[in-house]
């Protein structure tokens, strides 16, 4: 912020108004190495090497996100160029030693040009300059001459009079001349112009010191000083040692401190590059309860939080909500609502095998808290990590991206870039789809994956599915299976289909039911030929053919489903022949899919499926998400049933009493800049002259201005009718 705010008064850096010089304060004892420094720390060329460092400070600190696990940064930038980064602090820029220590020196560099500068301010605005030489006023660009009719005293008196009404200041100094006496008429106004420079330079040492005593500068003392360390290990906060936390007399700390329904807590976590300090506070927070209220489309409104804070020192119990930019306080520290966070809740997952062995079963644990699991000699961790209540997503169709030009509409795009300044090209149809459950698998050599699947189907491009998400580092995005739903909206006729899928004796009893249904009553060898076909089809969308090792698996792990048979077909059949034989694996293909659907139900104690469109929808789905299933990198996925939510607030808890300071140093900021931009000093001279022998005035006036602008032209224009022409001024 400093930065910024400085560059306004950049050009009037450690000089005077009235003086052109760049150079610094210039002492006139001390020793030469002394003085040499006081001059480079007030020169205008110090403060530019200061704000280049600064402003390249904040375009790493804005392109490069700021105090983010170390995981996160090695996982960008590699090994090498994280410990690089970190030895430059550059992971937490406007903390940084030397950032601090570039503020520190602009505040001595402006410090020392407000004392260079405000004496010879304060000195100017005494003077009236009412010695300057007539033949001076003739060389100013706005003058005028014109003679009066009056006594040199009373035109002094009346030019006087006019031009304090008018909100000048008047200064009256006679003069002796060879035909008598004169009066030289000095004027000045506008003084607050160079008011604005000690103003704007002062606000700049405010705000400066502001942002140093709220910043991380207490906190890193301490560390040097009080042999104070962060803490990198884990554990409940109670256990960790005295010499990574501070005291609740701190005077200035901004930290975080999450708090779980019908909890109390009261010690607040710093994060720091190698670490957190934990810094107590003079106070404990319970929270009563966390509230969220939602839009219509399912949108937050509102987050807000009814807490008890405990005095820890008089025992005293204040009640008190804090919302979204509605902090509350006691002792000095603001208390705001920053997000919100599962306090762990309870949740139930059934396990639902994916075409292993596996058999269902159902686990509960809270978010936060680990489980293991095991199949014989395989070993699973199992880590609750989150649940969502509400998840809003947006439902408008991206697949039209609107590349066709026969389909553009000049006039529609530009208007819709046009009015308001809210209007967005962007369609949103925004939707809440429930709750979901995000979980880690970790096997025994440590390696995880994080899945997140939601509680209740979705409707997606006409299908309504169960959505099941996976990725394998943190840093990637979910890549989700689609699963389709029965006729009871629930996943248990895909997981049949899948299993029977993986059994051979239910693919060959299908094989010879769709064969039967197909080509029943026709020759033996063609019956015979069609069982072929479909088996060799059946098994190698199963990914049990027994060639299909010598298959091309192009970096599959797995080969199996659509894409197991398009392999098959481009090893055996031409390439001018492959679309028309395509269409016909993929019918028989579909038909013999049908008939273990249909077998699936039967062994499960079910009717069959009725023939018709939501069948056939069914179908057309699990074909395409068993082929996708042969990608899912585990043997079972796990379905949310039921859960007890637990919310916890996080709050951020700072003490900064330098709020006050750059808020005084913003306000006269704006005041010192207003008046150094549209505050104009203006000076005014009148001489006026005796003529010989008594015949009148000879009067000659002048006018300056610190800038160049039109109104100086009206304002002479103005002044010279009220003051030189008074007849004139009168009759009007």
């Amino acid at each position: 912020m400093s930065a910024q705010v400085h560059v306004a008064c950049l050009f009037h850096k450690c000089v005077s108004p009235m003086s052109v010089s760049t150079g610094g304060f210039e002492l006139q004892r001390g020793t030469q190495t002394l003085r040499a420094a006081v001059e480079l720390l007030s020169s205008m060329r110090f403060a530019i090497a200061l704000l280049t460092v600064i402003c390249i400070a904040s375009v790493v600190g804005t392109v490069l996100l700021q105090n983010e696990p170390i995981n996160n940064y090695i996982n960008q930038f590699g090994p090498f160029w994280y410990e690089v980064f970190a030895a430059l602090d550059l992971y937490s820029v406007y903390s940084a030693w030397w950032f601090l220590l570039i503020l520190a020196f602009l505040v001595v560099s402006t410090t020392l040009c407000i004392l260079r500068s405000t004496p010879k301010i304060l000195h100017d605005l005494k003077l009236f300059k009412e010695n300057i030489r007539e033949q001076s006023l003739k060389a100013f660009p706005h003058k005028a001459q014109a003679e009066l009719a009056e006594a040199p005293e009373a035109a002094a008196q009346r030019i006087g009079r006019t031009l304090v009404a008018s909100g000048w200041k008047v200064r009256l100094q006679r003069r002796e001349t060879p035909q008598g006496a004169g009066w030289m008429v000095a004027a000045k106004a506008g003084a607050a112009n160079k008011l604005g420079y000690i103003a704007a330079h002062s606000a700049i040492v405010m705000i400066c010191i502001g942002g140093l005593l709220d910043g991380d500068m207490m906190v890193r003392a301490q560390m040097w000083f009080n042999g104070k360390t962060a803490f990198t290990g884990g554990g409940l906060i109670a256990d960790v040692p005295e010499q990574h936390r501070l005291s609740d007399r701190n005077p200035t700390f901004r930290g975080n401190l999450l708090v779980t329904e019908g909890t109390r807590a009261g010690t607040a976590i710093l994060p720091q590059p190698q670490g957190v300090i934990l810094q107590e506070l003079p106070f404990d927070i319970e929270l009563k309860r966390f509230i969220v209220e939602y839009y219509d489309n399912g949108m937050p409104r509102l987050f807000a939080s009814d807490i008890v804070i405990h005095d820890r020192y008089t025992g005293e119990a204040k009640e008190a909500r804090v919302e979204v930019n509605h902090p509350a306080s006691h002792r000095g520290i603001q208390i705001y609502q920053s997000s919100f966070d599962d306090g762990g809740s309870l949740v139930r997952l059934k396990a639902v095998p994916m075409g292993s062995a596996v058999h269902p079963f159902t686990v509960e644990g809270r978010i936060g808290e680990t489980t293991a699991l095991t199949n014989g000699e395989e070993r699973l961790q199992l880590e609750f990590t989150g649940l969502r209540v509400i998840n809003v997503e947006n439902f408008v169709n991206r697949n039209d991206s609107g590349a066709d030009v026969r389909r553009v509409d000049l006039r529609q795009a530009i208007e819709s870039r046009l009015g308001s300044a809210h209007k967005t090209v962007t369609e949103r149809e925004l939707r809440n789809v429930g709750p979901s459950v995000t979980y880690k698998l970790r096997d025994a050599a440590g390696q995880a994956r994080e899945y997140h699947n939601y509680m209740l189907p979705i409707d997606l491009d006409g299908s309504r599915v169960y959505v099941l998400g996976v990725r394998d580092t943190p840093t990637e995005e979910f890549r989700y299976l689609r699963v389709p739903v029965d006729e009871n909206d629930a996943i248990d006729g895909f997981i049949r289909l899948r299993a029977a899928l993986a059994d051979p004796a239910m693919r060959r009893e299908a094989v010879r039911r769709y064969v039967q249904l197909a080509a029943g009553g026709q020759r033996e060898d063609l019956q015979q030929a069609l069982t072929v076909s479909t088996q060799r089809a059946i098994d190698l969308f199963a990914g049990q053919d027994p060639d299909i090792d010598t298959l091309p698996r192009r970096n599959m792990p797995v080969l199996g489903g659509l894409q197991a048979v398009s392999a098959f077909m481009e090893v055996n059949v031409p390439e001018a022949e492959r679309e028309r034989a395509g269409e016909v694996l993929l019918r028989i293909l579909n038909g013999a899919l049908f008939e273990l659907y249909q077998l699936s139900r039967e062994d499960a104690g079910l009717p069959p499926a009725e023939r018709g469109e939501a069948t056939a929808a069914f179908m057309t789905q699990a074909v395409l998400s068993l082929s996708d299933a042969f990608f899912y990198p585990a043997p079972l996925t796990f379905q949310l049933t039921d859960f007890e939510h637990v919310q916890a607030s996080v709050f951020q808890v700072a003490r900064a009493p330098g709020k006050t300071i750059v808020y005084l140093g913003c306000l006269l900021l704006i005041i010192g800049v207003f008046a150094m931009l549209y505050v104009r000093e203006r000076r005014l001279w009148v001489w006026l002259s005796p003529r010989e022998a008594g015949q009148g005035l000879q009067a000659t006036m002048a006018l300056s201005s610190n800038r160049k602008l039109l109104d100086n032209d009206r304002e002479f224009d103005r002044l010279k009718e009220r003051l030189l022409h008074p007849s004139a001024e009168v009759n009007r």
